[in-house]
């Protein structure tokens, strides 16, 4: 009698069990519920930065006769400024998109004692860029990518025996990098950016002796760190 009730509760047992496998095995696994990033990037900002810069090549020529390209670190110095930009972050992703406007007074440099009284100096006194940014948000950091449209002032100058010569020239050329970007209150992040910077070559020295001109060109290496306010 023993054996046959324990019989019959292993089979309600193995009923049992066979029916919640099949169950299972019919029913649809769910996929785990996309958790939308906690913080979001959207809007506008503008903020403050500044860093160093070093020339990567420089570059003078006679338009129609040829010249040269050296690479040389001569030129270098700082610079300070502003940024004001646009970022939209769709909900639920993790994609960043944004516009970036920045501009910053400078002092890269390089000057040159000849003797005699006889100095000259090369100096981009303001840089900036108009660029596109693209990034990935992990939350509160930002990891993007930006490039776009550059612009610099370059002034060289000359002085001798009391007498100085200078010539200013807007540089217009093109810059690409990346960064990261920490926000570390709601409305407040902080960066760190990289930016290769090529300003083009611009035409000085035009006269009656030499009416071509010279063309003079210079590519950077930038570092700049920086602090932005979300509206």
């Amino acid at each position: 009698m023993k054996k046959l009730v324990l019989a019959a509760a292993a089979l309600a047992v193995f009923g049992t069990t066979a029916s919640a496998a099949d169950l299972s095995a019919r029913m649809p696994l769910k996929a785990p519920p996309v958790v939308s990033p906690a913080i979001n990037w959207s809007g506008f900002y503008a903020g403050a930065m500044g860093g160093y810069g070093v020339s990567d090549e420089v570059s003078a020529s006679i338009p129609g006769v040829g010249g040269v390209s050296v690479s040389s670190s001569d030129l270098d110095g700082g610079f300070v400024g502003g940024t004001i930009g646009y970022n939209w972050q769709a909900p639920g992703s993790q994609f960043v998109f944004g516009i970036e406007v920045d501009a910053a007074w400078s002092d890269i440099s390089y000057s040159e004692n000849f003797g005699f009284g006889v100095t000259a100096e090369d100096r981009i006194e303001a840089l900036g860029s108009v660029t596109g940014r693209l990034g990935v948000a992990f939350n509160s950091v930002l990891l993007y990518a930006k490039g776009g449209y550059a612009w610099g002032i370059n002034e060289i100058s000359a002085s001798s025996v009391g007498v100085t010569l200078s010539e200013s020239q807007t540089h217009h050329g093109w810059t690409v990098g990346a960064g990261v970007e920490w926000m570390f209150l709601p409305n407040w992040s902080l960066k760190g950016e990289y930016m290769y910077v090529d300003l083009g070559d611009a035409n000085y020295l035009t006269s009656a002796l030499l009416p071509t001109g010279v063309d003079l060109g210079v590519t950077l290496h930038t570092g700049k760190v920086g602090v932005n306010y979300r509206f």
